[in-house]
């Protein structure tokens, strides 16, 4: 199935989506700052299914923003071996990019129209990709989740 990297290369050049790799100690020299990471979070439905949350790292998931948007009572982060189940991933590396499965993703507003990192499959390494592909690529839902 190869490495979390090429799972995720290959994901993102069927899905029309430019990607970079860069070592994130390295993430300067792009031009990106902390602010223009995301985080990737797996989250479980009451109904035992799963959907990727695309939020800014320095933000968390606004659950009763979520759930609204999601259509559900409940949610919930799953642990880490139920992320690695579901995703292929171990948590720190997760994205929606060549995951075992291909759950919803629902992406917080405020990445829209940027240029952002996230995981890329590997520790210590970043995918950097136009937020705007991204989200077209996975047929995000973008709304206000965040806070």
């Amino acid at each position: 199935m190869g490495t979390g990297r090429e799972r995720v290369e290959a994901d993102a050049a069927a899905r029309g989506i430019s990607i970079e790799f860069v070592e994130r100690t390295h993430a300067a020299e792009l031009g990106l700052d902390r602010a223009d990471f995301v985080k990737s979070m797996l989250v479980k439905r009451h109904d035992g299914t799963f959907l990727f949350a695309l939020v800014p790292l320095e933000r968390q998931i606004a659950w009763p923003k979520l759930r609204a948007v999601v259509g559900v009572n409940k949610l919930l982060l799953p642990d880490a071996s139920v992320a690695l189940a579901m995703t292929g991933y171990e948590r720190g590396t997760i994205t929606p990019l060549g995951s075992t499965r291909a759950w919803p993703v629902f992406a917080d507003e405020r990445i829209a129209g940027r240029r952002i990192g996230m995981g890329s499959g590997e520790h210590g390494v970043g995918a950097v990709v136009d937020a705007d592909q991204l989200i077209a690529g996975l047929q995000a839902t973008v709304a206000d989740i965040s806070a």
